[in-house]
């Protein structure tokens, strides 16, 4: 049974899909643009994972982004979707490596690249507020994933999303886990969890 917090999650979510769908597609490219000049603000280290994701329906597109932060010296991974209730997996990836359609339609590396466990994590969304909540899509990937990640290391999650699709409150649920920050073509918003720049 649902609680009122997941309905209204799933009206929101409805509601900034909507949105996020009509934006133009200039404006979609500029916007993408406008995110990987935010490299800059993210500290990368040598031979650190960043993962990233390939864009499905009406996403920001991160991948100016992401080659941005590989020229800086991050070593690149995207998500691999294996059991529904299982945390994310992440293989490395570089621009040209073939990619196979997963579940859901999504591009993903093919088994013959490495696994390996990312220490930045640019997390999809349908929504977000500043205290680092987000709206994914309701099958819970991320929320899984970070929390995984998190029993053994400490990866940060920035979200990356448009800045339209900002909201003043997310119903909070209890197993949600919180972004450190989240990129917008409007600039870096931090969340007060933990600074991408340290």
């Amino acid at each position: 049974m649902s609680s009122p917090a997941d309905d209204r999650k799933r009206s929101l979510r409805a509601a900034m899909l909507a949105r996020r769908d009509a934006l133009p597609p200039e404006q979609r490219a500029r916007a993408a643009q406008a995110l990987a000049a935010l490299a800059e603000r993210i500290t990368v280290q040598p031979g650190e994972v960043v993962a990233g994701f390939m864009p499905i329906r009406s996403e920001i597109d991160p991948r100016p982004l992401m080659l941005r932060l590989a020229a800086a010296g991050a070593r690149l991974a995207l998500p691999v979707i294996g059991e529904r209730d299982a945390p994310l997996i992440f293989r490395l990836w570089t621009e040209h490596a073939p990619l196979v359609a997963g579940p859901f339609g999504i591009l993903q590396p093919t088994e013959a690249a490495a696994l390996c466990e990312p220490d930045i994590v640019l997390v999809p969304l349908a929504a977000f507020d500043r205290s680092g909540h987000r709206i994914g899509y309701g099958g819970g990937y991320y929320d899984r994933t970070l929390r995984a990640l998190r029993t053994r290391r400490t990866p940060r999650a920035l979200g990356v999303a448009f800045a339209m699709q900002e909201v003043e409150t997310i119903p909070a649920s209890r197993h949600d886990a919180l972004l450190d920050a989240v990129l917008t073509e409007a600039g870096l918003i931090e969340t007060g969890t933990n600074d991408p720049r340290s």
